[in-house]
């Protein structure tokens, strides 16, 4: 086998079954439905701004280094440069103390001006319907450029600012601060609430799959800061979250998801998603998507998905991918009559929603010499709820005529950015147990 280039680990996870949220079997069918073959623009369905929303927004899909230059500089950069001001909240945290002072002092280092929002369940014998309510913080926001929202448990964040579901005072400070143009950024659980679906919990994301998706339980409403039709998850290509954002996405309606990465950070702004930092993300579109069930499980055809690094752009008006400057002259030329694959042999991905395999899958596409690759989701556990202990999912990978990818050599990693592999998952039957002794079998 030829010496493969130096790769990033893999990615993990995609895709999904849609049926079980709250939605009957026929509802489910019926989402994400459209007949296209090719992928229409994104800004067809998920571009359009409603209300005041103006300024950016920063979803860091978690884990990200206090000591990582690169995401602290930018963030204080899109606030307004050195001496902009941050309110900082730490709700989501059950050490919000900690937790905030953590990331103030990473924001400082960067130049910036912090308070603490010191409002947060965990703080002991707080009074969370009054502090939501007191002039103290709300003004502290309204004298802010900026909103940094630490990781932890997003329902936190969700159930103080938005009690009942009804918008707090403290909320709409942050709204107005939106709407003037200032920066809205967090990181895990503040990058998860940013759009208008969120995961509420952490759920299995085979269990996701399998359609255990119910409102209100591993989802609910997020904060909206986001665009319109842009799901936005964190966490993603280490946890494998693709296999959990698709079944939401074909829930909800939404036609793109954008899954950042750990110690990743990307700009959602005048309609366009920019790669700033970190490992990437991946974006998923579903504007050409097809779904039906098969005896009760999702079966899916025609999901896109592309690999976006730092540097990259994608724009949610016309669709177009567009790489960093680096790339533009290294295309992977898997087209060409006389391609070298990087790699000389094809592979089965036993486990796909593993840590990073959905890159691997994705680069073993486009630089290997198969058009097709396939990986293999399941649980080998039984999880909780789960009545269907041998359904697992195929996920089939596919260049065509829409995909294409650039790798520019000596740059020491995984630089990889690949747009719009096709992706059909269908449902499959595991014989259980996976493993037996040998000799059982004589």
């Amino acid at each position: 086998m030829k010496k493969s280039l130096n790769r990033r680990q893999s990615m993990a996870a995609l895709m999904g079954i849609a049926t079980a949220m709250s939605t009957t079997p026929s509802q489910a069918q019926s989402v994400s439905n459209s007949a296209a073959a090719q992928p229409k623009p994104a800004g067809q369905s998920a571009a359009r701004d409603s209300g005041p929303r103006v300024g950016p927004v920063v979803p860091l899909g978690g884990s990200v280094r206090f000591d990582n230059p690169v995401v602290w500089k930018r963030l204080v950069e899109l606030a307004g440069g050195p001496g902009s001001s941050f309110a900082v909240m730490s709700m989501a945290s059950g050490r919000p103390d900690r937790v905030a002072n953590s990331a103030q002092q990473a924001l400082q280092r960067a130049g910036a001006r912090t308070e603490w929002v010191a409002v947060a369940p965990a703080i002991k014998d707080q009074d969370i319907a009054a502090a939501v309510r007191d002039p103290q913080w709300i003004q502290m926001v309204d004298r802010s450029q900026a909103v940094f929202f630490t990781g932890g448990a997003q329902a936190r964040i969700v159930d103080t600012l938005r009690p009942g579901g009804q918008d707090s005072p403290l909320l709409q400070a942050v709204l107005r601060l939106q709407a003037r143009g200032g920066l809205i950024a967090g990181t895990s659980a503040g990058a998860a609430v940013m759009s208008n679906t969120m995961f509420r919990d952490a759920p299995f994301v085979t269990s996701v799959l399998k359609g255990i998706l119910r409102r209100g339980v591993e989802f609910d409403k997020g904060l909206g800061f986001g665009p319109d039709g842009l799901l936005i998850d964190q966490h993603f290509l280490k946890r494998g979250r693709v296999g959990r954002l698709i079944p939401l996405m074909l829930a909800t309606g939404d036609k793109l998801g954008l899954g950042v990465d750990e110690d990743s950070a990307a700009l959602v702004h005048d309609g366009e998603v920019d790669v700033l930092a970190g490992r990437g993300a991946l974006l998923v579109e579903l504007h050409a998507a097809r779904q039906q069930l098969q005896n009760g499980a999702l079966s899916l055809q025609g999901a896109r998905i592309s690999l976006l690094e730092p540097g990259d752009r994608f724009n949610l008006e016309t669709g177009r991918l567009q790489p960093s400057a680096a790339k533009l002259a290294a295309p992977v030329t898997f087209r060409s009559p006389n391609f070298d694959p990087t790699f000389e042999f094809d592979r089965y991905f036993m486990d796909i929603l593993a840590d990073y395999a959905i890159v691997d899958a994705m680069i073993q596409l486009v630089d290997g010499p198969k058009a097709q690759v396939r990986g293999l989701a399941f649980s080998a556990i039984q999880r909780p709820g789960d009545s269907r202990p041998d359904l697992g999912f195929e996920f089939i990978l596919t260049r065509d005529e829409h995909t294409r990818a650039w790798a520019p050599l000596g740059t020491g990693g995984d630089p990889y950015t690949i747009e719009r592999v096709k992706l059909d998952i269908r449902p499959v039957r595991l014989t259980l147990p996976l493993v037996r002794e040998w000799g059982d079998f004589n």
